[in-house]
């Protein structure tokens, strides 16, 4: 009859041979059969028996009656029990069953397939269809030329049957024989054993399989749901190798972050030490372009080289803590860096570094302003040198003249006048000579590069000055002797000589300090520079005056001379200084003062836009400044008071560090500001008391704070979804926590966190508390994080994996054996996992073992840290 019903609607015929086998193989528990599968349960009787076999229960006692009223009573009687189980019947009535109609029929079947045989299949947290199609995957995942994808073509050439068959009864058929090619084999072959070995009815047709471009899913997945419910007694073995899949890739992953942590932190630390010793490079440059490339060394070094190393420094930390998170969450010892590479030798390596760099910022600085400095000084030095060497010019050779031996009494008295008059001028030379060797002095101590021309020049000057001490000395001597034989002088070149020579040193000195260069670093300074030069103007009407009485006496003398006829041969005896060279002095000094009214005019507006760079730094960095210190102490209030889940409070916090990103620009702006300031060669700002080093700190340390508070978070949502603690037990803890938290640090002491565990209902020794505290604070620091205390509260309130539970697992895939083979893994645990336990068990030594044991206990025990792997 059934094959009757096949050739008339071939659509049908996979389900019908399959429903009808799947259906005998339970009724014949009952003892009874069907040979039809649309007429033998129309009467409703063996339907509701086949129910009962499957279900285990009794249904409604059914009508023995042959009318059709009793017939639909007993099919809604399966049906009704069919909704109890929580199935919906969509368009399947009794009427239609009772009619015999197949397509309803067929449905019905499949819906007691579906929730009886399918719905309660469950791999990993997937049911039915899902979890069905994901056990055969994994069952035939180590098989050759088998990709389980569906269930319908994936089966058409039946090596994933013989797979499922070998992989739980390798005896029943040799694999390595079967060939891909041969189908109808394959399938012949798979169903024959089942039926033979497994109690696996014959439920499909090799060559309809085989024939059929799309086989019926529902009939393939009726089959292979009853080799999963013939195996079911091998999910124990594979939910143990689940376990130890889970726990080795928790194990890889860690083992993954400590490799990257350890180059991270290599990496970071050679390039402080390539970095300190060229910041602690104090090798001074002799000219002033050198030093100021230094300069912009260092400043590119802190725009492009360093601000990387800042962020690498940062999500180091943030690796560590949260491998650290993850080592506990997994009930694994910390993890500790290699000696020289933990946190704090990074951290103390990077304060050596910034130590460094402030060190050689400083020096950059201060030796900017010793070039300048030494600049100025050799400038000067020279000058007055020059000025110096033009006056001492030709004095020996006028003092060693013997010109007093022929002369007569009045030009002997001429002569002494006259020499009078040079020491006056030599004593008034006397401060220049001695300014000239201070300067030199000054040149030596401040280490100029040219010192050795320097006090060559500055010796012979002191030589020849202390030489014409000596001849000076020398005339007058000679002179005195000559003064008793001569009486008569003429007063009027005398008292002319005597004024015009400290006259004409003034106007050498204002000419010189004219024309003397000048550095200043503030507007109050040039401001002085130049109420000096105005009140040195004052006094140009009395000079003038000066000027006008000292060429008064020489006009007087050119009268005498012309009224008494008194042979003078045209000169004054007392003095080279001429009336034209006193007015061509004096010509100059009145050209060179606009000159200096200009230098001091450009000074001054150079000196105000110096002025108004500090002001424009001053009024962003305190904004900047106290901008920062508020988002500080913001962050430390939410790490404090958070509200909210977790997921709120990371959203927020994330939001918080946009905004805090966002601000960067304005850092930069204060950057270009500070850049034109050190350009500008500006050393102090009164308009604030922030500088760039201060902003740029407190910017790093800004971005670290929130970076590490939202690891914080993150870590608490790991514990949390770890653990599996709630968002109510959450809030609890952090509740909890906050009010013992007198402080409000974000730590409680010793005091506080006993408190707060005796208000949660501990009741504990000294001995059990000092056990407590060696968990939450393993460093000895006298307080508890929050961190340590979720972790410590995640612990009492959850459970995890531990050594017991993965040796136990892995005894339950050795077969209850005390040691367990390379064979037996591989088959068990997918390939790279598998290699991994072998190529890490020691070998098997106790008196039961067997070549190739391996000892998966003290390996389960290593896995936990309580020995070494």
């Amino acid at each position: 009859m059934v094959e009757g019903v096949c050739r008339g609607e071939r659509p049908w015929h996979d389900k019908l041979l399959t429903f009808t086998a799947w259906c005998n193989s339970h009724l014949r528990k009952a003892g009874t059969q069907i040979e039809n599968i649309e007429e033998d349960f129309r009467d409703g009787l063996k339907l509701m028996l086949l129910l009962e076999v499957i279900s285990g229960e009794r249904l409604a006692k059914p009508e023995r009656g042959k009318m059709r009223v009793h017939k639909i009573s007993n099919v809604n009687k399966a049906l009704d029990f069919i909704a109890s189980k929580g199935v919906k019947l969509v368009s399947i009535g009794a009427e239609e069953i009772v009619d015999g109609n197949v397509k309803m029929t067929l449905g019905m079947i499949w819906t007691i397939i579906l929730r009886f045989a399918i719905q309660d299949i469950s791999v990993e947290e997937t049911s039915a269809k899902e979890g069905l199609l994901l056990w055969c995957q994994r069952k035939t995942a180590p098989y050759k030329n088998v990709n389980i994808q569906n269930f319908h073509i994936s089966w058409k050439d039946g090596l994933g049957f013989c797979a499922l068959i070998h992989r739980h009864r390798p005896e029943l058929i040799d694999y390595g024989k079967l060939r891909k090619d041969d189908p109808l084999t394959n399938l012949n072959t798979a169903f024959d054993v089942a039926e033979k070995f497994l109690d696996i009815p014959k439920m499909l047709d090799a060559e309809d399989i085989v024939g059929t471009a799309r086989p019926d899913e529902k009939a393939i997945m009726t089959y292979v749901s009853s080799f999963y419910h013939a195996f079911s007694g091998a999910q124990k073995a594979e939910t143990a190798a689940n376990r130890i899949c889970k726990v080795l890739a928790v194990n890889q992953e860690n083992e993954q972050l400590m490799e990257d942590y350890e180059k991270l932190a290599s990496d970071l630390l050679e390039w402080i030490r390539r970095t300190i010793p060229w910041l602690e490079n104090r090798v001074p440059e002799n000219t002033m372009h050198a030093m100021q490339q230094k300069l912009e060394d260092f400043r590119d070094y802190r725009r492009l080289h360093k601000p990387p190393k800042v962020q690498e420094k940062c999500q180091l930390e943030i690796n560590f803590n949260t491998l650290q998170t993850k080592l506990r969450l997994s009930n694994r010892p910390a993890f500790m860096p290699s000696e020289g590479r933990m946190v704090s030798d990074i951290n103390n390596a990077w304060g050596c570094l910034e130590q460094a760099e402030k060190g050689y910022e400083e020096w950059l600085l201060n030796e900017i302003r010793r070039l300048e400095r030494l600049d100025h000084l050799a400038e000067k030095f020279r000058q007055k040198a020059s000025i110096h060497e033009a006056w001492t010019d030709g004095k020996e050779a006028m003092l060693r003249q013997k010109d007093y031996e022929t002369a007569t009494l009045s030009e002997i008295k001429a002569l002494l006048k006259k020499h009078e008059a040079f020491e006056s001028d030599l004593a008034a030379h006397q401060d220049r000579v001695e300014q000239i060797a201070a300067i030199a002095q000054e040149l030596n101590e401040l280490d100029y590069y040219d010192s050795p021309s320097v006090n060559a020049r500055c010796q012979k000057i002191c030589d020849q000055w202390d030489n014409l001490g000596a001849l000076t000395q020398k005339r007058r001597e000679a002179l005195e002797r000559t003064e008793k034989l001569l009486e008569t002088i003429d007063q009027l070149y005398l008292e002319y000589a005597k004024r015009a020579a400290p006259f004409n040193n003034w106007m050498e000195g204002a000419m010189e300090d004219l024309q003397d260069t000048f550095i200043v670093h503030t507007i109050e300074e040039i401001q002085g520079l130049t109420t000096a030069h105005e009140q040195f103007k004052a006094t140009l009407p009395d000079a003038d005056k000066e000027r006008l009485a000292i060429l008064g006496i020489h006009n007087e003398v050119s009268k005498i001379v012309q009224t008494y006829h008194v042979n003078m041969a045209g000169t004054n005896p007392y003095t080279t200084i001429t009336p034209q060279e006193i007015n061509g002095k004096w010509d100059h000094v009145r050209q060179l003062v606009p000159r200096r009214d200009q230098a001091l005019t450009e000074e001054h507006a150079r000196q105000q836009h110096n002025e108004r760079l500090r002001k424009q730094f001053g009024a962003q960095a305190n904004v900047i400044g106290p901008w920062i210190q508020t988002k500080m102490e913001e962050i430390g209030r939410i790490s404090i008071e958070m509200h909210g889940t977790l997921e709120d409070q990371l959203n927020h916090l994330r939001q918080y560090e946009k905004s805090i990103v966002n601000y960067k620009p304005k850092i930069d702006m204060l950057e270009c500001d500070h850049q034109l300031i050190q350009e500008a060669l500006i050393f102090d700002n009164k308009h604030t008391n922030y500088t760039m080093e201060h902003i740029r700190v407190g910017w790093e340390q800004l971005l670290t704070t929130i970076a590490r508070t939202i690891n914080e978070v993150e870590n608490q949502i790991l514990t949390r979804d770890a653990k599996g603690i709630s968002q109510e037990q959450m809030n609890e803890f952090r509740a909890s926590f906050n009010h013992f938290d007198r402080k409000k640090t974000g730590m409680m002491d010793t005091d506080d966190f006993r408190a707060c565990l005796i208000s949660m209902g501990y009741n504990m020794g000294e001995a059990e508390f000092a056990r407590i505290m060696s968990i939450v604070d393993p460093n000895r620091l006298g307080v508890v994080t929050f961190q340590a205390f979720i972790d410590f509260m995640s612990r009492e309130t959850a459970d995890t994996d531990t050594a017991d539970q993965v040796m136990a697992s892995f005894k339950i895939l050795a077969g209850d054996k005390n040691y367990i083979t390379a064979d037996e893994l591989r088959r068990e645990l997918p390939p790279d996992q598998a290699e991994y336990c072998i190529a890490r068990m020691a070998p098997y030594a106790g008196p039961d073992s067997v070549p190739g044991a391996l000892d998966y206990m003290s390996f389960s025990t290593a896995l936990y840290g309580e020995s070494d792997l």
